[in-house]
């Protein structure tokens, strides 16, 4: 079955079967490494990616349910000149992933919550990044979060 759809701004067809993963597909047929496997039930986070601006974990989405979708992968978030993405830039800052394998979902779910409220409370935090790391990063990601949105500068302005 022939399944049409954007990925990162450019069109693509992939011939595969309709219940195929998102994820196997980004992965095998299109060479989108950055997005990971982690347990195949939509649990952990590891393959979110963002279909049509929202956050979807691309494990337990089959290709038939894609057809002339937009999907916003890790790759995706460069810009065109490689400037990097500020929630990206941030991780870098705060220096947020050890092993580093969640890391690409982790990014991606920090991205679709800035781009539904803006600068997030910490319960906002709490309650939208829901993806597990192994290496309890979860302080790093807040702080990267905050500093992506400018509210880290605001909070230390008022310490001053």
């Amino acid at each position: 079955m022939a399944i049409a759809f954007s990925v990162n701004g450019k069109q693509v067809e992939v011939e595969a079967d309709a219940d195929t993963p998102l994820l196997w597909v980004l992965r095998d047929d299109l060479g989108m490494t950055g997005t990971k496997f982690g347990c195949g039930i939509a649990a952990c986070g590891a393959c979110s990616v963002h279909v049509d601006g929202n956050l979807t974990r691309s494990c337990s989405v089959p290709l038939s349910e894609i057809e002339g979708a937009e999907i916003t992968t890790i790759e995706g978030l460069k810009a065109a000149d490689g400037t990097l993405h500020k929630v990206q830039a941030a991780w870098i800052d705060a220096q947020v992933p050890q092993c580093g394998y969640c890391q690409s979902g982790q990014i991606m779910a920090a991205v679709a919550l800035i781009e539904k409220v803006g600068t997030p409370s910490d319960a906002q935090i709490d309650e939208a990044m829901t993806n597990i790391c192994r290496c309890g990063t979860y302080p790093r990601i807040r702080k990267a979060i905050l500093a992506a949105t400018g509210a880290a500068a605001a909070a230390q302005q008022g310490d001053a």
